[in-house]
């Protein structure tokens, strides 16, 4: 592990301008700090946890950074995430620090930079997508990195942590075929992120499992908002759909909205799943049958498997289990 010496002789300047150019002093030139800063990533520095003078503990500080996701309301998928992150690492005296970012806009070597300067241990990343300068970032990146539904396989510091995907859309399918359902419609996410390809994948080996056929009219990738129901859901009733599973409790919402205004009934002629169990789904009209996502512990789970990784215990991913929740959107198949 590189030293704050190798990084001075490196660049031929003394050890005490190297210190004060990673602790952001004041008295140094902007040019010799990012000179500092840039060799400091290159040679994969990572700071010691300093010793504070009150009780002679390490500093422990983490950072949250979420990206295209709400998190300040309780009906925001977000808001229980960040609560179980929050409240574990408290419980263990870490400081954690919550920054909305748009990572992906930053060059390849901002990430790294960032949590140096500011000291932090290392980061969960909440709600960023698979774009390429992302993952570049990511894969690179010496500091201890948590990925809410995303998964960097060649860096053994970036973990992941998530819900079983094959299990949850099992659930979904089984319980609409026990239902007598065989048109089963998916309305999938994002189209370039890892999660929406995992559930791709266990949508298809499920309706396999079951005998059920895979039409193509009845599937397609959207985004995590209600409106995104509008430009699908009319294709799935006009070629037969009497099931519709969507994957997030948002656009199930739209979902029903848009079976309504076209004059049918939820779940009479189209019965209609989420993913994630938000709030709002027991109030819906009807109330909302989902496959729950435990945000709190997810987040729980995060902060453990940060912590793993920050101790050099290689731990690749924590999966959770989902739950099916069922209420009055779903029902037997109407002859």
């Amino acid at each position: 592990m590189a030293t704050i010496k190798d990084i001075a002789d490196r660049l031929g300047i003394a050890v005490s301008t190297v210190s004060k150019g990673l602790n952001n002093a004041s008295d140094i030139s902007d040019e010799t700090r990012q000179m500092v800063l840039d060799t400091a990533i290159e040679l994969g520095y990572t700071p010691k946890r300093k010793k504070t003078l009150i009780n002679n503990t390490a500093e422990r500080k983490v950072c949250v950074f979420i990206e295209n996701m709400d998190y300040e309301n309780r009906d925001a998928f977000g808001y229980d995430l960040i609560q179980g992150f929050r409240q574990s690492a408290s419980m263990r005296n870490w400081q954690t620090d919550i920054i909305p970012s748009n990572l992906n806009a930053q060059s390849t070597s901002q990430y790294d930079k960032f949590l140096l300067t500011n000291r932090y241990c290392g980061a969960f990343l909440i709600g960023f997508s698979m774009h390429n300068d992302y993952s570049v970032q990511i894969s690179k990146t010496r500091f201890p990195t948590v990925l809410f539904d995303n998964h960097i396989q060649s860096n053994p510091k970036a973990g992941y942590v998530g819900t079983d995907c094959y299990e949850g859309l099992k659930l979904a399918v089984t319980h609409l075929f026990e239902l007598g359902h065989q048109k089963i419609a998916f309305l999938n996410g994002a189209k370039n992120s890892m999660v929406s390809y995992e559930r791709t994948q266990a949508f298809e080996a499920v309706m396999k499992e079951l005998n059920l056929k895979i039409y193509p009219a009845l599937f397609e990738y959207g985004y995590y908002v209600p409106d995104c129901a509008k430009y699908h859901v009319p294709k799935f009733i006009d070629n037969g759909a009497t099931a519709i599973i969507c994957a997030s409790d948002l656009i199930a919402s739209g979902a029903i909205s848009e079976v309504t205004k076209r004059g049918l009934r939820v779940p009479e002629d189209i019965s209609i799943i989420g993913f994630d169990d938000l709030p709002f789904c027991a109030n819906l009209t009807p109330p909302l049958t989902t496959i729950r996502q435990d945000r709190q512990n997810l987040g729980r789970s995060a902060f453990t498997l940060l912590d793993c990784l920050i101790n050099h215990i290689p731990v690749s991913k924590f999966l959770l289990r989902p739950k099916l929740i069922i209420r009055e959107s779903t029902c037997r198949r109407q002859n």
